[in-house]
């Protein structure tokens, strides 16, 4: 690997400052010889500099929905977005539920050498929800996965529940749940409310979702284990996990960024694009998730990207999928949402985006961001830039922020010295000689 030299960068937003890779680690910038030939020097001047982004909660479609997307085209659309880390859901076809699925997502993770690539097992077999998949196959293979989730479906029933979280709390895995009442949410396709009623929609109540989230929070106190709450979308919701929290319960709870952003409003139009599980919800419940952040009542941000083939959202709204994209615009609307408005601070995104769903998947790596003998996962992003929410790398188009203002544009991604995003492109990781 060459050396990188990164030079005048605001770190985590604060103080300037330069960097060194060199061997896929941060070393002190000045060990590194800024006039040797084989040296890469990044004028940093302006942007922000973030240890690289994990996204516990990704679709990645392979197995079996490559039209929608690839295991390395959403490796590529994780890059640009600044994305050093996903973890890709279980709900392909085949179901990951087997150790022979998840070595594949894993292999083909690390083929395509973007991003690390972590599968997340399902709990049960074929997400039916009635009998436990092999949690402890997949735990110990090669890909060691520890996170594990229906995601796309509720593990509903409070037996099945209870047995999935007392086996993962064995090595200490966690469950990371899709909070959504099946008896509650029939037929459901918009948030529950007046809109719902004037457009004939059946609406999607939001005591659906808390009274899962109520039920799983007593479930892992009584059994000791970890809780990971999937795509948070209601008042009710934070408030529960702001009380179960000061119990001490072992609970940790996400948010998406359309749900930061976006309000059941849009959907008026009867447009499948804006058509999402959980639903959109009200301006009063993305209030509530924002403050949630802030207060860390919600510890991370992570983007429930859902791709989909265009004939799955051109058509009636209520034959439409739920699902929108987010991998490549998750950082503008994290700085549009929270950052630019005061909510939090740029060391503040280091840590929802980063660190703690780093944590929470027990990724090694990201416990001391841009710290020398660290990992240099690595994402130098311009604050001052405007896009309009373009999508250039995913497979499928249903892009919930096309033609809208959104701010910083992710310019520089390094993956463990591996430069895989220079100048806002994503390009072959070894590029420039930058890698291995």
């Amino acid at each position: 690997m060459a050396d990188v030299l990164i030079r005048g960068a605001s770190l985590l937003g604060d103080a300037t400052g330069d960097l060194g890779i060199r061997d896929g680690v941060f070393i002190p910038a000045e060990d590194i010889d800024a006039g040797a030939a084989s040296t890469r020097l990044v004028d940093a001047s302006g942007l922000v500099a973030l240890p690289g982004l994990v996204d516990l909660h990704t679709h990645l479609r392979q197995p079996g929905m490559d039209h929608a997307e690839t295991v390395l085209s959403g490796s590529q659309a994780a890059a640009a977005g600044g994305f050093t880390a996903v973890f890709a859901m279980a709900n392909t076809q085949p179901v990951a539920d087997s150790v022979g699925i998840i070595d594949l997502v894993h292999r083909l993770g690390r083929e395509a050498g973007y991003v690390d690539v972590r599968p997340i097992g399902a709990v049960t077999k074929g997400l039916a929800g009635e009998e436990l998949a092999g949690i402890a196959g997949m735990a110990n293979g090669r890909a060691k996965v520890r996170v594990f989730s229906d995601d796309g479906h509720c593990v509903s029933d409070s037996l099945v529940m209870r047995r999935a979280l007392e086996y993962v709390s064995t090595f200490g895995g966690v469950i990371a749940q899709h909070s959504q009442d099946p008896k509650l949410t029939e037929g459901a396709q918009i948030n529950e409310g007046a809109l719902s009623s004037r457009l004939g929609l059946a609406g999607w109540p939001a005591v659906a979702e808390e009274a899962i989230i109520a039920r799983d929070i007593l479930l892992a106190e009584y059994t000791g284990a970890r809780l990971h709450i999937c795509h948070l979308s209601t008042r009710g919701s934070v408030e529960i996990v702001r009380n179960a929290k000061a119990r001490g319960a072992k609970v940790t709870a996400e948010v998406t960024p359309h749900h930061l952003l976006l309000t059941e409003d849009l959907t008026a139009g009867y447009d499948p694009l804006f058509k999402v599980n959980p639903p959109l919800r009200s301006d009063d419940d993305v209030h509530a998730v924002r403050q949630g952040v802030a207060d860390g009542t919600i510890d991370i941000v992570a983007t429930d990207h859902a791709p989909h083939p265009s004939e799955s959202k051109d058509c009636a709204f209520d034959e439409a999928a739920f699902g929108m994209l987010g991998l490549e615009t998750a950082l503008s609307v994290v700085q549009h949402t929270l950052v630019d408005t005061g909510f939090i601070g740029w060391p503040d995104v280091a840590r929802i985006l980063s660190s703690t769903p780093a944590r929470i998947g027990q990724l090694a790596g990201y416990n001391a961001p841009l710290a020398v003998g660290s990992p240099a996962h690595l994402t130098l992003v311009d604050p001052s830039a405007q896009h309009h929410g373009e999508m250039r790398y995913t497979a499928s188009s249903n892009n919930p922020y096309r033609g809208r203002a959104l701010p910083g544009r992710v310019l520089h991604t390094f993956y463990a010295g591996v430069a895989t995003v220079i100048d806002g492109d994503v390009v072959a990781p070894d590029a420039l000689g930058v890698g291995g």
